[in-house]
C-alpha cells in the first residue's frame, strides 16, 4: 500500500463571530488552533492568518521522498 508512513497533524479548530459595541459595525470572526499534541493554543484575527500558520505548519512538516525539504514555492 504505502512505502512510508503518512505525515499528519490534528488539529482542533475554533471560529466564532465577534460583534462590534455599535450594531452598525459587521460582526468579524476568530480563529483558534488547539494541538491536542503539544496542548499549545494559537489564535488568528482573521481567515489570511490562519491559512498562513496552516501553509507554515505544513512547509515545516513536509519532506520529499529523499527527507528533504521541498522548495518554499513547490
Amino acid at each position: 500500500m504505502f512505502d512510508r508512513s503518512p505525515i499528519y497533524r490534528s488539529f482542533v479548530l475554533t471560529l466564532w463571530q465577534e460583534h462590534g459595541r455599535d450594531s452598525s459595525e459587521p460582526a468579524v470572526w476568530r480563529f483558534r488552533l488547539d494541538d491536542p499534541r503539544t496542548g499549545q493554543r494559537r489564535g488568528f484575527a482573521d481567515l489570511e492568518a490562519l491559512v498562513a500558520a496552516l501553509e507554515r505548519e505544513m512547509a515545516a512538516n513536509w519532506r520529499d521522498e529523499q527527507g528533504r525539504q521541498p522548495h518554499p514555492a513547490a
